[in-house]
């Protein structure tokens, strides 16, 4: 076992983990924050993304040791004082989700996006979430509510 300290929504934690240790595990089953969601265990799928340093990243890619030091936010962490994220209230009002389960990735994903080009074009949002798998929406209304939430059409 190792332990190791690491900010997770803005709260910092140290948390003793096996070397082999995902950082999606030590979310869901060290923390309990289940919002990150396991879908394939083959980095193919896009529901457990998360922010790790500003950035989106697969979590059942990187090890928890490998987040020693990090800043990590998972989608529990993005809505503040009570008020949703403007992707979540986006996805919201644009019925961006059936299912809900590839949500807590495709909302990460979009946030990354929209930090890193803040109006986006719809060919860019399509390019962007090909990395995450819905099997319910079709992904028109995704890519609406990544578009809206950005100030796109």
């Amino acid at each position: 076992m190792s332990t190791i300290t690491l900010k997770v929504n803005s709260e910092t934690r140290a948390v003793d983990v096996e070397p082999r240790t995902l950082l999606v595990e030590l979310l869901r089953e060290h923390l309990r924050l289940t919002g990150t969601h396991v879908g394939c265990d083959t980095s193919q799928c896009g529901a457990c993304v998360v922010m790790v340093n500003g950035k989106s990243i697969k979590s059942c890619t990187m090890l928890a040791l490998e987040a020693e030091g990090a800043d990590v936010t998972t989608i529990e962490g993005l809505a503040k004082d009570g008020l949703l994220h403007p992707v979540q209230a986006a996805f919201k009002e644009n019925h961006g989700l059936q299912c809900g389960f590839c949500t807590p990735g495709m909302v990460m994903s979009s946030v990354d996006l929209l930090q890193r080009s803040p109006r986006p074009s719809e060919q860019e949002v399509r390019h962007w979430l090909e990395g995450n798998l819905c099997r319910c929406t079709g992904y028109h209304n995704i890519v609406k509510a990544v578009m809206a939430a950005g100030g796109g059409t």
